[in-house]
């Protein structure tokens, strides 16, 4: 299809996604400015759209996508959360160990509600003084100034249940799936993998990453060694926890590729859950 003669603009919601992955959409569907055709929403059934994307947040993402040290500093974790702008007279959000907490006037008024999502709140001028001191300003990134309000904004990782512990540092499916959206492996994979931590016979413990190869693409031993080489440059330069708790010779995840529909690993019609925190033989 020529989609690029569409003109399309992508309205999202659900789960985290990298900007790697925001690039290879904008590339497939033929878009030149990915601040403007995109917008993902933050909401819940009970209360609908409490946040959105907007020009401005999705170009300040951009930039901490490119920083990983400043992503780590604003947000103090080693992932990349969902960063929206939200409208504060008519949702009221809070912060509480760190769950946000929400108030709106609705059908049935909810008040310091909260849905267990993990984030936090960063008004306008602290973000701008924040980038301001990591020499970025995305008012001029911007040329057309649309999109730019004077508006809160709120952040919300994915659900931190699906992290997986190594050698104490925290890692997140957000760490591999970049690796998997680089230029090259992108083309051989699905995007499902299952991380999980494992013991060898010796109970050494190792980082395994289960990986569904695309329909049409087979197995061959130079896929699995770009993967692994893709998976580990991201983890160290996403994850400080990573590149500095885990000893160097227990860096490198063991790769298994799988074929798409995998009854092990990826069947066909249920729910994929990216980890897997057993640990076994």
């Amino acid at each position: 299809m020529p989609w690029k003669q569409y003109n399309i603009k992508l309205v999202m919601a659900g789960e985290v996604f990298s900007e790697e992955w925001r690039n290879l959409v904008a590339e497939r569907m033929g878009s030149e400015n990915p601040c403007n055709d995109f917008a993902s929403l933050y909401g819940t059934a009970d209360a609908g759209v409490l946040g959105n994307e907007t020009p401005l947040s999705i170009c300040i993402r951009r930039f901490l996508a490119r920083t990983p040290a400043a992503a780590k500093a604003l947000f103090g974790e080693s992932r990349l959360p969902t960063l929206v702008q939200y409208d504060p007279n008519s949702r009221f959000f809070e912060v509480e160990e760190g769950n946000l907490l929400f108030s709106g006037d609705n059908g049935v008024p909810l008040i310091r509600y909260s849905i267990l999502d993990h984030g936090g709140l960063i008004s306008y001028a602290e973000m701008l003084e924040f980038l301001a001191n990591w020499d970025f300003n995305p008012l001029t990134e911007l040329e057309n100034h649309r999109g730019i309000n004077q508006l809160p904004f709120v952040y919300v990782f994915g659900r931190s249940n699906f992290t997986v512990s190594y050698f104490g540092a925290n890692i997140y499916p957000e760490n591999i799936t970049v690796g998997l959206e680089q230029p090259i492996i992108r083309e051989w994979v699905t995007g499902k993998f299952v991380l999980q931590i494992k013991e060898d016979i010796d109970k050494n413990r190792f980082l395994s990453v289960v990986v569904e190869l695309a329909p049409g693409i087979e197995y061959q031993e130079e896929k699995k060694s770009s993967i692994t080489n893709s998976i580990l440059t991201q983890l160290l330069r996403l994850n400080s926890e990573f590149a500095n708790y885990v000893p160097p010779q227990y860096q490198t995840p063991l790769v298994e590729l799988k074929p798409i529909g995998d009854l092990e690993y990826f069947p066909i019609g249920v729910k994929h859950r990216y980890t897997r925190n057993n640990t076994s033989k």
